[in-house]
């Protein structure tokens, strides 16, 4: 990975502060590109962006990322903030919708004009190159609709000085339309040693891009059914991820600043905050998951797994540690993998689409590919538990798959946020110092209210209020 020039990092600092100041010229600012496209060249802007995404989705820092939180599989020691799910002490949502706008969208939307400008690109070459960049900007705005709901999108990055906010469900059907329209142009014309992810596979891009498309569809089940099945449908005979050899997944390197983003605020930070909740830990201590050997270090002893009480104080030394392999520097991240594939696959089965497989088969799948990609051992014995057997499993099938697949998603905290929003378990529970009720999302940026305030105030209606508590557009149940 790359490291961006001292330029581009010297004239992103002056921008931060200029969205600091908080006038109508500097928000004009916030959705102008501050890069020249003639003086930046495509792949470096498509490789910059690339790993903001990551890093931005990987980062357990507090003052960047609590998704971790809301998906109650960590906690902390001693700041209990972000655990009771306070966001604007540290202006959480802020950063997260810049560094979305700004840092990915806002390159990667740059790096296709500056790849159809290329006159030294055949015409394949370019289409191939926007088509990769699309497939980020259709993942990053879904995450985003996901995150908050209505969001600036037909009139974002643009010349607009105050963009409107558009309808979440009506994103959601453009962006099914746009990853069709890119996915014939994914091929070997592409981003080769600019792209981290495949390093220019165009087969493994063109299974990503359907992989997302299937995630998009299967979001759609309970507020759009038809267009759900014929969209899952669709991608699942396009080809999805089969195994974790498909994952769209980056690998760091050893020395900064390309490691992992964790490692800088587990290990190089010199901090003992991050610790696993007891939410998960009970959870997988009453099922004797194997996989506790991975996700938390063994330092109580003999086996031991004790969580930190979510949302209050803990003493470190008496609380397991989260695991050796999230202390690693070169700890791979993913935007997307075959696990996730595997459990959307269980739900589609379940409502009947044609998948290509039952719902045991795509469960079972999906335990064994995060076994997989953990390298943890036992998976025999734990899948012939009665309490994770799909057949003999406690609950609903939304409880179990809901509850697997959050497992899975242990080190992917939006995803486990959103897992619980999408079939209402495993049950979590209140934060034990402030009670505060359970998010559904983050609310908007405060910089929103003081520079965009009337697209914000209409966005809040729309949506029934800028709340935590306010629903995304999808979660009905």
């Amino acid at each position: 990975m790359k490291m961006k020039k001292t330029i581009i990092t010297t004239i992103l600092s002056m921008i931060l502060v200029l969205v600091s100041c908080k006038t109508d010229d500097q928000y004009e600012n916030y959705n102008r590109n501050p890069k020249s496209p003639t003086k930046v060249a495509a792949g470096f802007l498509f490789n910059g962006a690339t790993k903001s995404l990551i890093d931005q989705m990987t980062s357990i820092n507090v003052n960047i990322n609590v998704f971790r939180f809301f998906a109650q599989t960590n906690t902390t020691t001693t700041y209990t903030d972000e655990p009771n799910f306070d966001l604007t002490t540290r202006g959480i949502p802020d950063y997260h919708w810049s560094e979305m706008y700004r840092d990915v969208l806002l390159d990667l939307k740059t790096s296709k004009e500056v790849a159809l400008a290329d006159e030294m690109l055949t015409e394949s070459e370019k289409k191939a190159r926007v088509a990769q960049a699309e497939v980020l900007m259709v993942y990053t705005f879904q995450q985003m609709v996901d995150t908050w709901g209505n969001i600036p999108y037909s009139e974002a990055l643009s010349d607009v000085t105050l963009p409107k906010y558009d309808d979440a469900a009506t994103i959601y059907n453009d962006l099914i339309s746009r990853i069709n329209a890119a996915i014939p142009d994914l091929s070997g014309s592409g981003y080769s040693s600019s792209d981290q992810i495949y390093g220019g596979n165009s087969a493994a891009w063109v299974k990503f891009a359907n992989s997302l498309k299937l995630r998009i569809g299967i979001r759609l089940t309970d507020v759009n059914p038809s267009l759900s099945q014929s969209t899952v449908e669709s991608a699942v005979s396009a080809g999805v991820f089969t195994s974790n050899d498909d994952n769209a997944t980056i690998q760091y390197e050893g020395s900064t600043p390309n490691t992992n983003p964790m490692w800088i605020d587990l290990v190089q930070s010199g901090r003992l905050d991050h610790i696993p909740s007891n939410t998960i830990i009970d959870i997988m201590n009453n099922l004797d998951d194997p996989r506790r050997q991975v996700y938390f270090d063994d330092n109580l002893g003999a086996g031991v797994y004790t969580g930190g009480n979510f949302g209050t104080l803990a003493s470190y030394p008496t609380v397991s540690h989260l695991g050796a392999a999230l202390m690693d520097p070169t700890n791979p991240a993913s935007l997307m993998d075959y696990a996730e594939v595997s459990f959307m696959l269980a739900e589609a089965a379940e409502r009947g689409y044609n998948v290509g497989g039952t719902a045991e088969q795509f469960y079972n799948n999906g335990i064994a590919a995060s076994f997989d990609y953990w390298g943890a051992t036992g998976l025999t014995t734990y899948m012939a538990n009665p309490d994770v057997a799909y057949t003999t499993a406690p609950g609903t099938w939304r409880q179990k798959i809901g509850l697997q697949f959050w497992l899975a998603m242990f080190n992917r905290g939006f995803e486990g946020f959103t897992v619980w929003r999408k079939f209402d378990w495993p049950a979590f529970q209140l934060p034990v110092d402030q009670m505060n009720p359970l998010p559904y999302r983050y609310t908007y940026p405060i910089d929103e209210q003081n520079l965009n305030e009337t697209n914000w105030e209409a966005a809040s209606t729309a949506i029934g209020g800028d709340s935590q508590q306010t629903k995304i557009f999808w979660d009905v149940n």
